[in-house]
């Protein structure tokens, strides 16, 4: 359920943008001159840029995806220039087609499947030797072989399945199909940025081989977007890593640094803790250490009056409230203590978990699981005369939580004026 729940538009918005538009340009019979420039460099400065930063990320996967949609655009573009300047394909141009169709959703589909789990450097040698192997071996073929292969690419197998629409071999379809699926369960599995745009990706390759040699500029528009797409998923996951924490889901300390310096003249922050969070640790494990933290999160992400929480580190969150007052934002941190503290953590035997959603409200009806209950203290401090910078404002704000948790846990304390102290503002829930 939860995997489902991951599944979001917005790791298919920016790759669908770019799809599109690539479509719409491609379609178009004529391009200015500038465009038409652009987009015959575009998709070698991609390989170059984008593959280096792969390289950088040491995202093997995506390096390979270039390389490969880069390798049939170059395949593709000599037969193509060839076309639209003599006006009749080269005598290999038919054997060169079909073999692209076949190969690049072949490897497209393997090496967007293909996880990095070794080595870097063997990775990288044992995606180079299937790719060597592959294109070694259809070139072979194609050199010694070239009617017998021809022959065997375009031969229709399945005459009830075949229609006057198809403008790639039948294999082409079956290999297409089967890539999609592959991708599709993946994605579904492990919802990404990136597993979204390899299937963006793939169903541009899809519309942009048939109109390969009907339309004059498709071939360098989509390959471009294409490999676009990939650099600009790779770039997105790159962000997230640095800016957002994975347990969690909230913007991470990196990214609360960023925001510090925007926050104007007037804001409250305040520092959120787990109460004996250790003890959880301790006692249930890490895994149900984990739960709290997301727990916690998925809680103050709904924090009222403006506010947004961050994830400051290991048990500690913050709360940012821009342009607000102390008197303004008191109300909305009680709140989220009270909802977390009402929040009852179910303990689950992983052994015994049921398999789907139906089973587990049965089972859940039936019996009653073992949970934990969670409580956060907060300490809260406002932007005042002495406090020059939103570090001295946090310094406040964690000297309330320490006062917080002195005075017996699960409350909201506010820094007190002029230095004299925090003053605590909530009871201790009963």
């Amino acid at each position: 359920m939860s995997r489902f729940k991951a599944v979001r538009l917005s790791h298919f918005l920016p790759s669908l943008l770019l799809l599109c538009g690539g479509m719409a340009a491609a379609s178009l019979n004529t391009l200015n001159e500038f465009f038409t420039s652009l987009f015959n460099v575009l998709p070698s400065l991609l390989l170059t840029l984008g593959g280096a930063f792969c390289l950088i990320y040491a995202r093997q996967r995506e390096l390979f995806l270039l390389l490969v949609v880069y390798l049939a655009y170059f395949l593709l573009d000599t037969q193509t220039d060839f076309y639209h300047a003599h006006g009749q394909a080269r005598p290999d141009a038919a054997l060169v087609f079909h073999l692209c169709s076949l190969l690049l959703p072949l490897l497209y589909g393997l090496y967007a499947a293909w996880l990095e789990r070794t080595h870097l450097l063997r990775d990288l040698i044992a995606r180079a030797a299937v790719l060597f192997a592959v294109g070694g071996v259809a070139l072979a073929l194609a050199q010694r072989y070239p009617d017998g292969l021809l022959a065997w690419l375009t031969q229709i197998r399945w005459p009830a399945l075949h229609a006057d629409w198809m403008s790639m071999i039948q294999l082409a379809y079956p290999v297409f199909l089967l890539a999609f699926g592959v991708l599709l369960v993946q994605y579904l599995r492990h919802p990404r940025p990136l597993h979204a745009a390899q299937l963006v990706g793939l169903l541009g390759l899809c519309w942009m081989l048939p109109k390969t040699f009907l339309l004059p500029h498709v071939l360098n528009v989509m390959s471009s977007q294409v490999m676009l797409i990939l650099v600009a998923a790779v770039a997105h996951e790159a962000y997230q890593m640095a800016f957002r924490d994975e347990l969690t889901g909230l913007p991470g300390r990196r990214a609360l640094s960023e925001r510090l310096p925007r926050l104007g003249r007037n804001y409250v922050i305040a520092m959120a803790d787990v109460d004996h969070f250790k003890q959880f640790n301790d006692t249930h494990g890490h895994d149900v250490g984990d739960q709290v933290l997301r727990v916690v999160a998925s809680q103050l992400r709904k924090i009222g009056g403006g506010g947004k929480a961050y994830r400051y580190g290991g048990e500690e969150f913050t709360l940012v409230f821009s342009g607000k007052t102390l008197e303004e934002c008191r109300p909305h941190l009680e709140a989220v203590r009270q909802a977390i503290e009402a929040y009852s953590v179910q303990l689950r035997d992983k052994g015994s978990r049921p398999q789907n959603d139906r089973r587990g409200r049965q089972k859940r009806a039936g019996a009653a699981a073992s949970s934990v209950s969670v409580t956060v203290s907060i300490g809260v401090a406002e932007k005042e005369s002495d406090q020059r910078t939103p570090e001295e404002v946090i310094k406040a704000a964690d000297q309330a939580l320490y006062a917080a948790k002195g005075a017996g846990r699960n409350c909201v304390m506010v820094h007190g004026q002029n230095r004299r102290g925090a003053v605590r503002v909530a009871t201790t829930g009963e």
